[in-house]
């Protein structure tokens, strides 16, 4: 039996992207997949996509078991740039799966994350997670169960999320435009901008046009923005590649951002409640 590698690339490169977090790791593993396909002997595939997308799974399961720790790397991710084209693939890849869900993700452990990449975004039953994860199905069901409550969340009763959102997706596209009067219509007009340097001072900034103009400077970064639910209110991500940078808290009062606290710190990033808004589709789209 003739197996055409390429016809199953795109869907592999998309499950290991998403167990893994990294362009050139899922790339790695969908090598070593091939390799794999290489040796095999015909007769033990069975349906090849099943096969390899199992293949890909275990291969992304001792990647991430064997990873030092992801606070070991720097955390700024554009302190370790791409070629440009890795790069602008990279985004294309992120934006598909969701940045903030990407961010959620890197907070699972391997068998949590496994569990929940394969049966909620790919479909795989759990008795073959289970295989994977040397567990029983039912504790393979309970992996991708806490994995979801994580990946959700559970906003505290009556939030309005839907404004809310409505309000971070404004702000985001009026600071990727560099718009300063779109960000100032969604900001109350006595806000209150806070960051904490490395040193631990906390340093405000009072008033809509005032911080406005300060964060319009960062609007090239906003590619790399996504709303995520952070604490139970909607906040804003900082994901380059899908690596969590900095996290923008907000406080809203009428209708507006009231108080905004960038955070930027690793251990108070690690404290952070921080889960998608929303629900991963039943099937893998292939980026």
């Amino acid at each position: 039996m003739s197996i055409d590698f390429e016809e199953h690339r795109a869907h592999l490169r998309g499950v290991a992207y998403r167990m893994l977090g990294s362009l050139a790791e899922a790339d790695d593993a969908v090598q070593e997949a091939w390799l794999r396909l290489e040796r095999a002997d015909p007769s033990d595939l069975g349906s090849p996509r099943g096969w390899l997308t199992t293949v890909v799974a275990r291969i992304c399961l001792d990647m991430l078991r064997t990873r030092t720790s992801r606070r070991e790397e720097p955390l700024d991710p554009l302190a370790d740039r791409p070629t440009a084209s890795d790069a602008k693939q990279e985004l294309l890849l992120a934006e598909s799966v969701g940045l903030a869900l990407l961010v959620v993700l890197d907070r699972l452990d391997p068998a949590e994350r496994l569990a929940f990449v394969l049966h909620d975004l790919v479909g795989v039953s759990f008795d073959e997670i289970a295989t994977l994860v040397a567990r029983s199905p039912d504790a393979a069901r309970q992996l991708a169960s806490r994995a979801r409550r994580r990946v959700q969340g559970s906003p505290p009763p009556e939030t309005d999320l839907a404004s809310q959102r409505h309000l971070v997706e404004t702000f985001i596209a009026a600071l990727r435009g560099g718009d300063i009067e779109g960000l100032i219509a969604v900001l109350d007009p006595d806000v209150v901008g806070r960051a904490t340097d490395d040193a631990g001072n906390v340093r405000e900034v009072r008033g809509a046009r005032t911080w406005a103009s300060g964060a319009v400077a960062f609007g090239r970064f906003a590619k790399h923005m996504a709303p995520a639910l952070i604490g139970g209110a909607v906040g804003l991500v900082l994901a380059p590649r899908g690596r969590l940078s900095r996290v923008l808290r907000f406080t809203f009062a009428d209708g507006r951002i009231a108080i905004a606290e960038a955070i930027s710190d690793p251990a108070r990033l690690d404290a952070l409640d921080i889960a998608a808004l929303d629900t991963p589709a039943a099937e893998l789209a292939e980026p």
